[in-house]
C-alpha cells in the first residue's frame, strides 16, 4: 500500500477542541449537538474554522484553520467558540471541556445518527458506549515524509508530559477514580487506539495500514486512533493524547509545547541526529504513571531507566525550547506551561472544588463552566 503524505508548511499548526454541552442550571449533559451544528452550517461556511458533531450528541468540536502561529490557530478557535456560544446561550446550554464529565452516565447519552458512529458502537459494544470522553488534538506540519515516523517516536518520550499537563478526568460516572486522567485508560480500549507502534520509516506505517485494512480491522488510515499519529491527508503529526483542556489559556500552552517539540525534533533530524525514543515498555509505564498521578508522576527519561519528576523534566524542557518558541512566535503561549506547573492542572482543581463543597460534583461542573467562560484557571470557591 502507498499512502500519500500531503504537502504542508513546516511547523504550521492546527487545533481541534471537543466541547461538552450541558444544561446551564443542572450541569447535566444535553444532546443539542446536531441541532447546533446544523444551525451554524450556513454561518460558518466561509470561515477558517469549523464546527462539527462528534460520536455523542452532547458534543461539538471546534477546529482551527491552518495557522502559521499558535496565536493564529487559537484566534480561529476563539471565533468558533463565540459562534457556538451565541447559539447555545439562548437554549440554556453552557460549554465546558474536560476529559470526562464528573457525574454523567453513559446510558443517558445518545449517539449521533451517522453510519460510522453506529458501526463503531456495534463493533465495540460496552466500551464504545462508554466513550464519554473529550480531548484535544494538535496538528503540526512536517515538510518531509521521511521525518514523520522518527518525530512520532520522539514525541512518545514526552507523551506523559502531555498527559500530565492536560489531565482533567479525575471523576467518572459520579465516582472519584483516583486517576488524574481516567480518559487515558478508557480510550485505549478501542481497537487501533492507545500508544503508537514503534515504526522507523514511512514504509513501515504503510505496511501497518495495509495489514490492518486487509484484515478488516479498519477501513483506512483515518481509523488509526493512536495517542500520537501521522495524519497523511493533512501532512501533519497529530498529538491526540491530551484530555480536553478546561481553559483556552491551557489549550494555547499545550499547542505551543507541541509545535516547539516537533520543530526541535525536526531540527535534530536536519543535523543528522536521531531524537531519543524510549523502549516501548517505558513508554507504556510512563503513560500509566501520568494518567494515575498527573503532574506528581515520576517518569522514565532515558533508555537506562533514569527517572525524574515530570514537573522538573518539563521545566528543563521549557528552557531548552524557549529559543525555538521565540522563533516560532509562540513564546508567550509556551510560558503558560510554567503557569500550569505552578497552579496545577485541571484534575487537581476539580478535586479541590469537590473537597471544598463536600463532594458536590455539580459544583465541579459549575466550576468547569466558569473556567471555560473565563478562559483561565480559577481557584475553588469554598462552600458556605
Amino acid at each position: 500500500m502507498t499512502l500519500r503524505f500531503a504537502r504542508s508548511a513546516r511547523s504550521s499548526v492546527g487545533v481541534e477542541w471537543e466541547l461538552m454541552l450541558a444544561d446551564r442550571d443542572s450541569g447535566e449533559l444535553v444532546g443539542r449537538g446536531p441541532e447546533i451544528v446544523d444551525a451554524l452550517a450556513a454561518a460558518t461556511e466561509r470561515e477558517r474554522f469549523t464546527v462539527t458533531g462528534e460520536l455523542l450528541t452532547n458534543t461539538v468540536e471546534v477546529t482551527s484553520g491552518v495557522g502559521t502561529t499558535v496565536a493564529e490557530a487559537l484566534h480561529d478557535i476563539s471565533a468558533a467558540v463565540d459562534v457556538v456560544r451565541a447559539h447555545a446561550d439562548p437554549l440554556g446550554v453552557a460549554l465546558l471541556s474536560a476529559g470526562s464529565h464528573p457525574f454523567a452516565q453513559w446510558y443517558d447519552q445518545a449517539v449521533t445518527d451517522k453510519t460510522r458512529y453506529h458501526s463503531l458502537i456495534e463493533r465495540t459494544q460496552w466500551w464504545g458506549r462508554n466513550m464519554m470522553i473529550w480531548g484535544v488534538h494538535v496538528h503540526v506540519g512536517v515538510e518531509d515524509v521521511a521525518k514523520v515516523m522518527p518525530i512520532v517516536g520522539a514525541l512518545t518520550t514526552f507523551l506523559p508530559h502531555f498527559q500530565a499537563l492536560s489531565a482533567s478526568s479525575p471523576f467518572w460516572a459520579g465516582e472519584r477514580t483516583g486517576y488524574a486522567s481516567n480518559r487515558a485508560l478508557v480510550f485505549q480500549q478501542l481497537p487501533t487506539a492507545g500508544l503508537p507502534w514503534q515504526l522507523d520509516a514511512w514504509s513501515d506505517f504503510e505496511g501497518y495500514v495495509d495489514d490492518m485494512t486487509r484484515a478488516g480491522v479498519m477501513a483506512d488510515e483515518t481509523e488509526v486512533r493512536w495517542d500520537i499519529r501521522p495524519a497523511p491527508r493533512w501532512g501533519t503529526v497529530e498529538v491526540r493524547v491530551c484530555d480536553g483542556m478546561s481553559t483556552a489559556a491551557e489549550l494555547a500552552a499545550v499547542a505551543a509545547f507541541t509545535q516547539t517539540l516537533v520543530e526541535a525534533f525536526s531540527r535534530a533530524l536536519d543535523s543528522g541526529r536521531t531524537p531519543l525514543v524510549l523502549q516501548p515498555w517505558y513508554v507504556r509505564e510512563n503513560k500509566w504513571r501520568a494518567a494515575r498521578y498527573g503532574l506528581d508522576a515520576d517518569v522514565v527519561v532515558d533508555r537506562s531507566g533514569a527517572q525524574r519528576p515530570v514537573r522538573d523534566h518539563l521545566a528543563e524542557a521549557l528552557d531548552d525550547l524557549l529559543p525555538i518558541a521565540e522563533q516560532l512566535g509562540c513564546a508567550a503561549e509556551l510560558a503558560g506551561i510554567g503557569d500550569m506547573l505552578e497552579g496545577g492542572a485541571s484534575y487537581a482543581r476539580q478535586a479541590a472544588v469537590a473537597d471544598a463543597t463536600g463532594g458536590d460534583l455539580r459544583a465541579v461542573v459549575a466550576h468547569l463552566m466558569a473556567e471555560f467562560a473565563q478562559g483561565r484557571a480559577l481557584p475553588p470557591t469554598p462552600r458556605g
